[in-house]
């Protein structure tokens, strides 16, 4: 006859069974000439963490698609639906959130810092922020001309993403802070922290 296992060797088993893993960080980059750095961030983080990218139409414009690393998957708009046929199929923004520990928008342009502050969600990138885990981190480094960063609006726009658990790398004068800074304060963030499956 088995006897059962003391509660303190059944829970030694399930923590020999944990595997530590990677961070995984979903990275997304918006329609600013920011994003021609998008391939140097994403080699930066994928020195310590697992990544997936987000693109929005605008980005596009300033990225080399011939240049991105490689095995990095990379979503952009036309992707949000393309798998959905029917009622109970997966969503992509919602499998994406639930993938990421974290996610770091880089560069954050003008226009989706609007979006986001106004709740819109008008493509992926801003599907996913309004669907967003806020138990999970969000950090953004704005990237838009010295006008464009002076205006009130914009530092009301910066309160309200605040107001929502969205942490900011704060540029000068509007241009994206530098790429050892944003990988920096993230790596920082997460500190000692273990992530398991």
């Amino acid at each position: 006859m088995a006897h059962p296992q003391p509660a303190n060797a059944r829970k030694r088993s399930l923590q020999i069974n944990k595997t530590t893993r990677r961070p995984r960080i979903l990275l997304a980059a918006c329609g600013s000439v920011g994003a021609l750095k998008f391939d140097i961030i994403c080699r930066e983080f994928c020195k310590w963490a697992e990544i997936k990218a987000v693109a929005t139409k605008a980005s596009l414009n300033f990225m080399d698609m011939k240049s991105f690393r490689r095995g990095v998957p990379l979503y952009a708009d036309e992707r949000e639906w393309s798998d959905w046929k029917k009622e109970g199929d997966s969503v992509l923004h919602i499998e994406l959130r639930e993938w990421a520990d974290i996610m770091v928008i880089a560069p954050l342009s003008a226009n989706t810092l609007a979006k986001i502050a106004g709740g819109l969600c008008d493509n992926l990138l801003t599907s996913i922020v309004r669907a967003w885990d806020y138990t999970k981190p969000i950090f953004v480094a704005p990237s838009m001309n010295a006008f464009m960063w002076s205006l009130s609006i914009t530092e009301e726009q910066l309160k309200s993403i605040d107001e929502l658990g969205i942490s900011c790398i704060r540029p000068k004068n509007g241009v994206m802070p530098e790429i050892h800074d944003i990988n920096d304060t993230v790596r920082l963030f997460l500190g000692t922290r273990e992530f398991t499956d």
